[in-house]
């Protein structure tokens, strides 16, 4: 007979927070929604960048993958290091860095030095995500006030997701792309001012050395696997893509056979023996990869093969995002009465439906469908994230939030990475292998056409009103093609993460 999961001893006697832990978790909404904004927003300034700056195909995934990529290279690193210095204080720091570094990405005159900016991102960001939710499960020690701060926590993720395309398509229609980054500083400064009154400082009081070598090892086995998926995806098989992964996976068995001798390793794998905790982790991985996946094809379909405004595509994906706010909290009441290993595959499901209907248009769909379909996916995901998020945290000691906290961002951030790594990808490369080129085209305007619809979007204006509509529609066409085989690679991982969770969540009660 399989042993119901238990809680850590601390939860036996609760104490519950009165208004000044509600007002903290106010204050650490803050960083979250930055987080969450400059992901939409990214996404919608997509078309502008690759007008601005045309990059190559390969130079636009990698602006958006590089952040977090470094990030999820550094996020076990960074709450191993908030366990040690103080989780407040590491918050202050990466909050510090990142609106510095965001001013300067504002104003980035090239595709690499905007890449070189994003990676920055990626290193300040780090800091950010593992040190809020780490606080979280320090202040809240009840675990039904605790899962309703998760709820609020993921709220705020999926409510600045939701702002983040009104808010970039009003800048974007106003004001360069450059705009978008700029975002970070109003955030910012409350959290100065608030954070050192409100927030708690915490720690673990027994931590041990920080390991350059595990951090290493972290980061040589994200960044060659992400590349030879990349490289795979768009140059097909060959030696230089599957090296690359070997090199990844050879790196992993590395830092995972240093943690299992370290006295005091930078991530504790006893955590993974946990069904609760392993499962709950990958099932925010695949619904991750699923999601930004999603946004980065269908934020693209809005605008330039619709013909919808920036702030118009927006407002077409918020009622699917303020579903997912919703849907989080209304799963509270409800989770703490039915079994996890029922909630989670039936919200799961829906989102799968969404996907599905994606894919049974081949990716000609319209606005009011994309809305439909964003509004299940939603719905899904919200709820789903929620109850799996509140398992990662409570299958952890409270001394070592910061490592569990990190575990779960690193599997939204590489979740982030693989979903443009992988449906991106296939997408570039469904458009490339489809695209019909007029003849006539320049040496730079027949590259720019043949890497990236914006990149066809730019010649068609540089060309005869018939050559532009004949490249237009043969552009259209190829990249939906690859759009309705993302939307059903979406769908897989998603019913893939609802039998994970049937799987994974039987013995939690």
């Amino acid at each position: 007979m399989t042993t119901p999961t238990r809680t850590p001893a601390l939860e036996l006697t609760p104490v519950r927070v009165g208004w000044r832990g509600w007002a903290a978790l106010a204050v650490l909404m803050l960083p979250v929604l930055l987080v969450s904004v400059d992901n939409t927003v990214l996404n919608f300034a997509l078309p502008a960048i690759s007008e601005a700056l045309t990059p190559s195909g390969t130079a636009l995934l990698w602006m958006i993958d590089i952040y977090p990529l470094i990030l999820a290279g550094l996020l076990v690193a960074m709450g191993s290091l908030g366990d040690r210095i103080g989780r407040r204080k590491l918050l202050l720091v990466g909050s510090a860095g990142f609106g510095l570094v965001s001013v300067l990405a504002a104003f980035a005159p090239s595709i690499e030095l905007l890449i070189g900016a994003r990676a920055a991102l990626g290193f300040f960001g780090a800091m950010l995500m593992p040190s809020t939710l780490s606080l979280i499960r320090s202040i809240f020690r009840d675990r039904g006030q605790r899962r309703l701060a998760i709820a609020i926590w993921a709220s705020a993720f999926a409510a600045g997701s939701a702002l983040g395309p009104i808010i970039g398509g009003i800048l974007l229609e106003h004001l360069w792309w450059g705009s978008v980054f700029l975002l970070a500083v109003p955030v910012l400064l409350p959290l100065f001012a608030l954070a050192p009154f409100l927030v708690p400082e915490s720690r673990d009081p027994s931590p041990g050395k920080l390991d350059l070598v595990s951090i290493a090892l972290s980061l040589v086995t994200m960044l060659p696997v992400v590349y030879g998926i990349k490289h795979l995806a768009t140059e097909g098989w060959d030696a230089v893509g599957l090296a690359a992964i070997g090199l990844g996976l050879v790196a992993g068995a590395l830092f995972v056979r240093r943690q299992r001798r370290l006295e005091t390793p930078m991530l504790d794998l006893a955590l993974f023996r946990q069904p609760a905790f392993s499962g709950a982790v990958v099932i925010n991985l695949l619904s991750v990869i699923a999601f930004v996946g999603g946004l980065f094809f269908v934020s693209q379909h809005l605008q330039l093969v619709l013909g919808l405004s920036p702030l118009t595509a927006g407002f077409t994906l918020v009622p699917g995002l303020i579903t997912m706010i919703i849907a989080g909290l209304l799963v509270v009441p409800v989770a703490a009465r039915v079994r996890p290993s029922i909630v989670v595959p039936a919200a799961l499901v829906l989102s799968a439906v969404g996907y599905g209907a994606i894919g049974l248009t081949g990716g000609a769909v319209d606005a009011a469908g994309i809305t439909i379909c964003f509004v299940l996916l939603g719905l899904g995901i919200g709820a789903a994230e929620t109850v799996s998020n509140e398992l990662i945290l409570a299958s952890a000691p409270v001394d070592k939030a910061g490592a569990a906290s990190a575990v779960s961002e690193t599997a939204y951030e590489l979740g982030a990475v693989l979903g443009t790594a992988t449906l991106g990808s296939i997408l570039t490369a469904s458009y490339r292998n489809a695209v019909l080129l007029p003849d006539g085209l320049t040496a730079d305007q027949h590259s720019a056409a043949a890497e990236t619809l914006g990149g066809a979007v730019h010649v068609a204006g540089e060309l005869p009103s018939d050559a532009a509509s004949a490249l237009l529609e043969s552009a259209r066409h190829a990249f939906d093609s690859g759009v309705g085989l993302s939307a059903w690679l979406g769908c897989g991982l998603i019913v893939t993460a609802a039998i994970v969770a049937l799987l994974a969540f039987r013995s939690v009660r």
